[in-house]
């Protein structure tokens, strides 16, 4: 007799389109072969996209989260492929991004007996991801699911790790697949609140404004800029998110970032009222937790956030709002600017932040503040920029503006790898759209085997290898604090140009800063993508202090001069 009933596996994905994922990635495993079977008949309504390693996989789930706002959704196998894909959940949770990790698992028959490959997914993932759950009741997919997308989203976004036993996706059910998502409006905040950090911000003298958090619409963001520009308040980015405000606009001052600048720590130190909206406070954007006292600061704090976790989490805000982002600054600007004799407070900042942009000529054959220069004049106004970890990154985070309509997809957890498959996803997202990835050496080999997903996928974006021969963050700390000491952070490098070329991608090597204009006009019109590979000397560390000079400064501090 014929059971004419779904599959587990058949009803997972139809729930996952019912829910809105249009966008998959993985690595195929045993375990889950009945999703993989599913997938065979979803090809355009939920498409899989076929990747060589699992920490690459888990990356392109959560760039895409990070850039679209759903959760990006990433299939493993079960045991190594799980761990593989850890760096990806890790990275979505302090990033705050939506995405679901689906590992497979041992059937329900083997649990607890050390099977092939077996491990406890909430054990392993419980401290590292929003919510870790296992199915073992096939008729409850839809409602674990619908769960799974729900906890994704809301609150402070971020992943969930879903484990998948065989014998649930190749049983049969009558179970009925979601018709759709739920909707979950963000919450808005009390008038009584919004009157009250008006009322906060309108008696300061040096007020800012903190954001953060990749879930901000279009609404929400135009909405904030209206009433910082109305009301002439210095804003400030934590790390690694400025594309969600308008680098152009007046009022936008900088990013408070690893090697925090002068000038964004003297506005937050120096400020007496910090409305943060849907920031984390995270020891990168608060300097190791320096810039405010812990756990109540100087400064009269906002706080600002969809979570009421995070409130309250590390500092003991004045005023706490539990609201949208969106929603908040909705509010905000429909209630009109506050007006302040803090205007020459704001252009201060203002002006040291692009002054930050004139830089002296670097000592290496390819000079990144000119080549930066370059693309702050091609690059499209849509364009998606992306990076993993390392010093190079400075240049993708600092030296480029962020328009309306461009992205930043880094990493808030220094994962070195992550720019690569970030590229990846983005193409695969917005096919018409120039993606940039910026890569160190160390980083680039951290998954440049993905440039086989690209090119299967069709979604090859242009890499520029900044290549100097060293783990640059390591070797600067080095010099810092061991001087003259160099060890395990010297790199042999193979061919990336040749490299490239033999994933199928268009690959030159760049040896000066007058060759890499023309360099970069083919890599955009390659058809195929392009990895440029662009000669760095290590002296040219940072953008405004040599190897060299780092190596003095710790010998003077080792001499205690």
């Amino acid at each position: 007799m014929t059971d004419n009933r779904r599959t587990g596996g058949q009803l997972l994905v139809e729930c996952l389109i019912a829910l809105g994922a249009r966008h998959s990635f993985g690595v195929p495993g045993e375990s889950y072969l009945a999703v993989l079977d599913a997938l065979h008949d979803t090809v355009g309504r939920l498409d899989f996209t076929l990747c060589r390693q699992e920490g690459g996989a888990s990356f392109m789930a959560a760039a895409y989260g990070k850039l679209t706002g759903r959760p990006g959704i990433a299939w493993v196998t079960r045991g190594p492929g799980a761990t593989n894909a850890s760096i990806g959940v890790h990275t979505a949770m302090q990033d705050s991004v939506p995405m679901i990790l689906f590992v497979g698992q041992v059937g329900t028959g083997m649990k607890g007996r050390e099977a092939f490959q077996e491990l406890d997914y909430r054990a392993v993932f419980g401290t590292m991801a929003k919510w870790a759950v296992e199915i073992d009741d096939v008729d409850r997919i839809p409602e674990i699911v619908a769960r799974a997308w729900k906890t994704a989203l809301t609150g402070r976004p971020g992943p969930v790790v879903v484990a998948l036993p065989e014998d649930m996706l190749t049983s049969h059910t009558a179970a009925v697949p979601l018709t759709g998502p739920g909707h979950y409006p963000e919450p808005c905040p009390p008038s009584q609140a919004v009157a009250q950090a008006r009322e906060m911000l309108a008696g300061a003298k040096r007020p800012v404004i903190l954001y953060g958090g990749c879930n901000w619409t279009d609404q929400g963001r135009a909405a904030l800029q209206s009433f910082a520009e109305g009301s002439d308040i210095p804003v400030v980015t934590v790390f690694r998110y400025q594309d969600q405000f308008d680098n152009h606009s007046p009022v936008f001052c900088g990013e408070a970032g690893v090697g925090m600048v002068p000038h964004v720590r003297a506005l937050l130190t120096g400020a007496d009222v910090i409305l943060a909206v849907n920031a984390r406070f995270g020891e990168n954007s608060t300097d190791g937790y320096t810039v405010l006292d812990v756990p109540q600061p100087a400064q009269q704090l906002i706080h600002v956030h969809g979570s009421d976790l995070e409130l309250g989490k590390v500092y003991q805000p004045t005023l706490g709002i539990q609201a949208g982002p969106n929603a908040f600054a909705t509010a905000l600007a429909h209630a009109g600017p506050v007006r302040g004799a803090w205007g020459e407070w704001r252009s201060q900042a203002r002006a040291a932040w692009e002054t930050a942009f004139d830089l002296p000529a670097l000592p290496s054959p390819v000079d990144m503040g000119r080549v930066t220069a370059h693309l702050r004049e091609v690059l499209p106004e849509d364009a998606i920029i992306t990076n993993g970890a390392g010093n190079f990154a400075i240049w993708s985070g600092r030296f480029l503006k962020y328009g309306p309509r461009m992205r930043l997809l880094g990493p808030q957890s220094g994962a070195m790898g992550y720019g690569i498959p970030a590229a990846i996803a983005a193409r695969v997202a917005h096919p018409d759209r120039r993606v940039v990835c910026f890569a160190g050496d160390g980083d680039f080999q951290m998954t440049c085997q993905e440039l086989a997903t690209a090119a299967q996928a069709g979604a090859q974006p242009v890499i520029l290898v900044l290549d100097n021969g060293t783990y640059g963050t390591i070797r600067a700390h080095q010099e810092r604090n061991y001087p003259g000491r160099v060890s395990g952070t010297d790199m042999v490098n193979p061919d990336f140009a040749a490299l490239a070329r033999a994933y199928g991608f268009h690959g030159e090597r760049v040896e000066t800063t007058e060759d890499f204009a023309p360099a970069f006009a083919r890599a955009c019109a390659s058809p195929t993508g392009a990895v440029l590979s662009l000669a760095i000397s290590p002296e040219a560390l940072t953008p405004r202090m040599t190897l060299s000079q780092m190596r003095a400064a710790g010998l003077k501090a080792q001499a205690g001069e």
